[in-house]
């Protein structure tokens, strides 16, 4: 497993800690958006926090359109990914 997927693996562990339910296919479309937009684990987190923050829960599509868009407009800063849905008023 590369050192990237292996950080957002601990992400995942430790939200799981905090109380957020993963299930097996959840996290196989965590992996799989991370390899299709060639996001860094920094940015997949990113995406994978304000999902939960926006869904209440883990909802695939919404993560990986915002994995996408956040790559696309080169955000690479929580507070940037921040302000960037903020602007779109999905947060």
């Amino acid at each position: 497993m590369s050192a990237a997927k292996q950080a957002v693996g601990e992400y995942i562990q430790y939200l799981q800690g905090k109380g957020f339910p993963f299930k097996e296919d959840a996290i196989g479309f965590i992996y799989f958006g991370m390899e299709y937009t060639n996001a860094d684990e920094h940015l997949v987190q990113i995406a994978i926090e304000i999902t939960l923050k926006v869904q209440k829960k883990f909802d695939g599509s919404f993560y990986l359109s915002l994995l996408e868009s956040l790559k696309s407009e080169n955000i690479n800063s929580k507070s940037k990914a921040y302000h960037y849905v903020k602007q779109r008023h999905l947060l």
